[in-house]
């Protein structure tokens, strides 16, 4: 674990290479889970905002699970988006076989001005607060992440490259040129260790 402030965060976050694949995972990460993306209570208003602007564009079995238990539930975790069949996030949408976020394509195309929520910004990093401490993690499901990271390593991209825009979106630009110091050092201290 490095320490960043006031944010605690897994090594891998800084060792692992990857870069989402949508071609090979097909935008799993809004559709396979049993649960959904966590939520803060300052994104409920922007979520509301966004399932009004975009209901009749949703699949009609999220408009009904919407209309069943709301656009958010609370869980034992916190508020989370709510999923049609505890699957697929109600705020997905397709282009062919890929599953998109339909927040993030309505800002894409500045109809919205908010992306979607943090949690899926920063996926697959996770966040959890405890006290005035946050930790960060890399939620490494094989399913899910697997062809990101071979394209990483193909790519030569690292994780904390790859999530540079909703970590400064998160934690500020300072932060953020701390952290990628902080991830480069822990890269050349790992290297080293490999050579010995």
């Amino acid at each position: 674990m490095f320490r960043v402030q006031d944010t605690i965060l897994s090594d891998d976050i800084a060792t692992a290479r990857f870069a989402c694949d949508l071609a090979k995972c097909k935008g799993a990460c809004c559709v396979v889970g049993d649960a959904g993306a966590p939520v803060g209570d300052d994104e409920l208003s922007h979520l509301k905002q966004a399932f009004e602007l975009l209901k009749e564009e949703l699949h009609p079995e999220a408009r009904k699970t919407v209309e069943r238990q709301g656009i958010v539930q609370q869980s034992k975790h916190g508020l989370e988006l709510s999923c049609c069949d505890n699957e697929e996030c109600i705020f997905v949408t397709y282009e062919d076989d890929v599953a998109y976020c339909a927040i993030q394509k309505a800002f894409l195309e500045g109809r919205i001005e908010w992306e979607k929520p943090i949690s899926c910004h920063l996926y697959p990093i996770r966040l959890k607060k405890v006290g005035e401490t946050e930790y960060a993690n890399f939620e490494y499901i094989n399913k899910l992440c697997s062809a990101a990271c071979k394209k990483g390593e193909k790519e030569d991209i690292y994780l904390s490259e790859f999530l540079k825009e909703p970590l400064v979106r998160r934690y500020g630009k300072d932060w953020y040129d701390e952290f990628e110091e902080k991830c480069k050092e822990m890269r050349i201290e790992n290297s080293k260790a490999a050579i010995l």
